[in-house]
């Protein structure tokens, strides 16, 4: 008797199950109907960790999000002249940082007085980028300068990775092509100073680099002329205030 109703008993529960798991069945077949027509994925409610995606390389993920252009200005020595039309061509050109070489505001001993010489002037065109703009000092360049200046100004040198490559920044008078800071293989050596351009690739001390020098806005020597340049993806080039390309190089 107790064998019979425990044999109906378990019947009972087979036959409660058996509902539930076609239910089950049907449901997931739904679903699985539902996600292969494109409308919605199925549910996974078992805890397991959902596979992962593959990750993007950082190479391509560091050119997707970095490319960006920079306007590369050297040499004002306090022509408000030059300081305009150097805004101006920056304004022009979309760039979204302003980099300074150094001898922002006095004209220095040893060299004659730049067109529409005025330090004053020069400031207040640039104290409104402040946020826009990355310097280094020159020898020309005092503290007293940076009292009135409103960004860092007094740094000898600044190591930045522009759109992947790596450019020792200075000003020219400490380190440069004769006089190289620490760099390694590849690395580009940006400087102004002589207020001579350069765009090249130079070999010394077993190493290759980028030689890089915008020239100067409002002094420049060796024949040249007045001159700045763009960094731009890969491509630094030098030009003149007519637009026009002077020099140029892609770094690798």
């Amino acid at each position: 008797m107790a064998r019979a109703m425990l044999g109906s008993l378990g019947d009972q529960v087979k036959a409660y199950q058996r509902p539930n798991l076609t239910k089950r069945s049907a449901a997931g077949m739904a679903k699985q109907i539902k996600f292969s027509e494109g409308k919605s994925a199925p549910v996974d409610r078992t805890g397991a960790a959902p596979p992962k995606k593959r990750a993007r390389s950082s190479r391509l993920l560091k050119k997707e999000k970095e490319i960006m252009k920079y306007f590369i200005a050297s040499d004002i020595h306090g022509s408000a002249y030059w300081c305009r039309k150097t805004l101006e061509a920056f304004s022009e050109s979309g760039a979204e940082r302003l980099v300074i070489l150094g001898d922002i505001l006095y004209h220095g001993p040893r060299n004659e007085l730049p067109k529409e010489y005025s330090p004053k002037d020069v400031i207040s065109m640039l104290n409104p980028l402040k946020d826009r703009i990355w310097a280094v000092r020159g020898n020309c360049d005092a503290e007293i300068d940076q009292m009135v200046l409103e960004f860092p100004i007094m740094s000898d040198y600044a190591v930045l990775v522009l759109n992947g490559h790596t450019i020792f920044t200075t000003h020219g008078h400490l380190f440069n092509e004769e006089e190289l800071p620490p760099i390694m293989e590849g690395d580009a050596l940006l400087h102004g100073h002589t207020h001579l351009l350069k765009a090249e690739k130079l070999e010394k001390d077993g190493k290759s680099f980028y030689h890089l020098n915008p020239g100067s806005t409002s002094l420049p020597k060796g024949g040249n002329p007045n001159s700045y340049a763009i960094l731009d993806g890969d491509d630094f080039t030098v030009y003149d205030f007519e637009g026009n390309v002077l020099n140029s190089i892609t770094l690798k």
